[in-house]
């Protein structure tokens, strides 16, 4: 199956969060914080302002920050993933 985002939506596939501190300490599926970043696996066509088509900047393969609480999770053909709107992005890391 094949998942299109509608309108100013992004599909992402979130970073695997940090099972290990840097000092060895194993940290506990209860513990682990949310990851805040991920790639881009789908974008919607754009918003329409004033009848017109406004395309996203974000493109499918772009590393992006996001909020800690951003977005609404879904799990797609057995993968946890998130969907949120082109505005919840903070920006693009290269």
């Amino acid at each position: 199956m094949v998942f299109e985002p509608l309108h100013d939506r992004v599909l992402v596939r979130p970073a695997e969060a940090e099972e290990v501190t840097k000092g060895g300490i194993i940290i506990p599926d209860t513990a682990k914080e949310k990851p805040q970043q991920g790639e881009i696996i789908e974008v919607g066509e754009g918003k329409t302002e004033d009848g017109k088509l406004i395309p996203l900047k974000l493109k499918v393969g772009d590393t992006i920050l996001y909020g800690k609480y951003s977005g609404t999770e879904i799990t797609f053909n057995g993968e946890n993933l998130l969907i949120m709107r082109e505005s919840d992005v903070f920006g693009i890391i290269h």
